[in-house]
């Protein structure tokens, strides 16, 4: 699984992703909601778990905060360091934090290991060691790839979905089955609310990250400035409406610890 995910990010530009329009969306809102939870506390220490080429942990540390990164990739490890923040950057994987102790952070950041585990034990193993490294009333932010985006983008739009029925990468309600040569796993809100349950921990917001910025790559990109930030402002407005959240590309589940 390590070698494929080497293989995927050594071509793919994560740096990127998050500057184009689309990911400005999911950026932009995502640091909107660590900073609400931060709650100006200048000094808080912040572990940015699969933190892949810096793109959240290097803008915390620059806006002062205490801040370390674990990224299993070293390619993408390499183009953390060498942005030269004062990120304290480790490789290493969401499974075991065992380098951390107990109570150590404020906010504990999970934005892409839900991503590339397939197995319900890896993702409580995940969100077990971001509960014991995260202080008791500290938070969880976790990012999660949504199932119906998956379905209507690639199975739909691209025209793979008599394929993906007839090789059994779909179940009989249309729930993506991964496996870890796909890279990405999928999930519904009731597969990520029977992790929370299994880990005891207490929501505060699940959010829609990206909403139908994904679907709309094309529109954003050719969006003048004024018009995007109208968007933007739609956006924020509707990103915690529970009738949209499962059609997000992305949410970010925002837990505490109690």
């Amino acid at each position: 699984m390590t070698m494929e995910l080497e293989k995927y990010y050594n071509k793919f530009c994560e740096d990127k992703r998050l500057t184009r329009r689309y990911g400005q969306v999911e950026y932009i809102t995502s640091m909107k909601y660590i900073h609400k939870y931060l709650e100006n506390d200048e000094n808080a220490k912040i572990l940015d778990v699969g933190a892949g080429t810096g793109r959240y942990s290097v803008e915390l540390a620059n806006e002062g905060y205490d801040v370390t990164a674990i990224e299993l990739v070293k390619h993408n490890l390499g183009v953390l360091k060498s942005k030269k923040s004062a990120v304290k950057a480790y490789q290493g994987t969401a499974l075991n934090l065992s380098r951390f102790s107990e109570n150590a952070f404020d906010m504990t950041l999970l934005f892409g290991p839900m991503y590339h585990l397939y197995t319900f034990e890896d993702k409580v193993k995940a969100l077990q060691e971001a509960k014991r490294v995260t202080k008791t009333g500290g938070f969880i932010l976790v990012a999660y790839c949504m199932n119906e985006y998956s379905v209507i983008t690639y199975g739909f739009k691209e025209n793979n979905i008599r394929e993906c029925i007839d090789n059994g990468k779909l179940t009989d309600n249309f729930h993506v089955v991964s496996e870890p040569k796909d890279l990405y796993d999928y999930v519904r809100i009731e597969d990520i609310n029977r992790l929370n349950d299994e880990v005891n921990l207490q929501r505060i917001k699940l959010i829609a990250a990206d909403g139908p910025a994904d679907y709309m790559r094309p529109v954003l990109n050719a969006m003048d400035d004024d018009t995007f930030k109208l968007f933007l402002d739609y956006h924020f407005s509707t990103c915690e409406r529970p009738d949209l959240l499962g059609a997000s590309a992305h949410t970010v589940d925002i837990l505490r610890k109690e």
